[in-house]
């Protein structure tokens, strides 16, 4: 009966996840082989400048583009001419380096010139007072795309919108990898739900893991210590809440290759986007990392430190200079692996959710962001400033090319899979030992399987019980 149960809630799935051809997917790709990127012939030789391409992130950028399409005309902009020198040498022949400081209006120009596309990858960008790079670039009229993790300067890059559009400049903002690419696969998880639920979509989670630093350095490490001074927002039913900044911690499984980690609340932008955006009444995103005293570290300088001193980006860098040597020491030995996993919850108990898992951050975050300069290269993002989950930001049809090159060189990729199908390893292994499957249940969220060993019945559960008093 059991057995019958089972096959029943496949087939239900399976059949209702046509739409997406990602329904149920687990990619393992071969990082020595990437796919050549095939440009229109109009924008087949374009220029695109990469700020921060001296940094971890603009780098892998930088590298990722070039891999992708070897014709681009790739400038590093930086501070760093011999950093700068070092980045053209891996480049090669179509590369560029070009000194520029973001923070002024002339360098920016003079920069902007002569190219077709610039990606803001120069973070952090928390407590940054303007959006210069992107006034730059509207004045200029050059396609833009940044790496923003920040709500409030994504929303003020928003802001200019309206004048993106007049002078019919296509922009994209939280285009990386988290927020970027996890906007995009919720975006996907939601339309799959609208298409073909009953229900309507009601709770949105965000959940990441990355290993140390995941070999970004002191960007990220400045980024995390801003974000502990900034109140969490999250969404309760429609209502807007604000919660204390890396708490509510909750044990996530990430799957194979990453195993359950804890994971705890932070101010990300991709909470509200999604809120306004995609219309889920209740959103919220966690982070955690390893090894474990690391998380326990953060919660501790949210109570020892004042926000006031956690929002000084002169203080923090001073920080961050401190705990640098310590902080790339441990890096050697946690390694870089970062997973992203969404789940959506609906109505009619429908609960799907997306995964994704890399060995390395440093060279997904590049293949994330470089799969949003090609979108906007390709003409996949209509004039305007976008989040990565409008369809005006990344059309509907060009999200699965976005994915599949975003997640080139993933250990795992799973997209639109109901949570009992993505513990069926667990499962396989159990029948393994000759157990008996006598019930397998779904309470809203969670799944319960009542198993029989030899005379003995045992009920283990493979997520939390969500109940509707639990926190978002």
């Amino acid at each position: 009966m059991a057995f019958v149960m089972i096959a029943r809630q496949a087939l239900f799935q399976l059949k209702s996840s046509t739409s997406v051809k990602a329904c149920v997917k687990e990619c393992k790709h071969d990082n020595s082989k990437s796919h050549a990127v095939q440009l229109p012939e109009k924008t087949r030789n374009s220029s695109v400048l990469v700020l921060g391409g001296t940094g971890r992130v603009g780098g892998s950028t930088a590298t990722a583009l070039s891999k992708f399409c070897p014709d681009l005309r790739i400038v590093i902009g930086g501070r760093n001419r011999e950093k700068g020198a070092a980045m053209v040498g891996q480049l090669g022949k179509n590369s560029e380096f070009t000194e520029v400081n973001i923070e002024n209006v002339d360098s920016l120009a003079a920069a902007l010139k002569d190219v077709d596309l610039v990606v803001h990858a120069a973070g952090p960008f928390q407590q940054a007072g303007k959006c210069t790079v992107l006034e730059a670039a509207i004045e200029t009229k050059t396609a833009y795309v940044d790496v923003c993790d920040d709500t409030t300067y994504a929303l003020r890059a928003k802001s200019f919108k309206d004048k993106a559009l007049a002078a019919n400049i296509p922009a994209i903002t939280t285009g990386g990898i988290y927020p970027g690419v996890s906007n995009v696969m919720a975006a996907e998880l939601v339309r799959a739900a609208n298409t073909e639920s009953k229900g309507k979509p009601e709770r949105l989670r965000f959940y990441y893991y990355t290993a140390g630093s995941g070999g970004a350095g002191p960007t990220i490490l400045a980024t995390s210590f801003l974000l502990l001074g900034e109140e969490v927002v999250a969404f309760n039913k429609g209502e807007k809440i604000k919660l204390k900044p890396y708490s509510g911690m909750l044990n996530i499984d990430f799957g194979k290759g990453i195993g359950k980690r804890d994971v705890y609340l932070l101010n990300l932008p991709e909470v509200r986007s999604a809120h306004d955006v995609l219309g889920i009444p209740t959103v919220s995103a966690r982070f955690g990392t390893a090894p474990f005293f690391w998380n326990w570290g953060m919660s501790a300088m949210t109570n020892l430190l004042s926000p006031e001193f956690l929002k000084d980006r002169t203080k923090v860098q001073q920080l961050v200079q401190l705990f640098d040597p310590l902080v790339r020491a441990v890096d050697g030995i946690a390694g870089e692996r970062v997973s992203m996993r969404v789940d959506l919850e609906c109505t009619d108990g429908r609960n799907t959710l997306g995964l994704f898992s890399h060995r390395k951050l440093s060279v997904s975050v590049g293949n994330a962001t470089a799969a949003f300069a090609l979108a906007v290269l390709e003409g996949s993002t209509q004039p305007g400033v976008w989040f990565p989950e409008e369809p005006e930001g990344i059309a509907i049809e060009a999200r699965e090319l976005l994915l599949n090159r975003a997640t080139e060189g993933t250990i795992n990729f799973i997209m639109n899979k109901p949570p009992w199908m993505f513990c069926y390893y667990t499962l396989k292994k159990v029948l393994q030992f000759r157990t008996q499957v006598v019930e397998i249940t779904d309470l809203s969220g969670g799944f319960r399987l009542a198993l029989k060993v030899a005379d003995c019945s045992e009920v283990y559960s493979f997520e939390d019980i969500r109940e509707n008093s639990k926190p978002p």
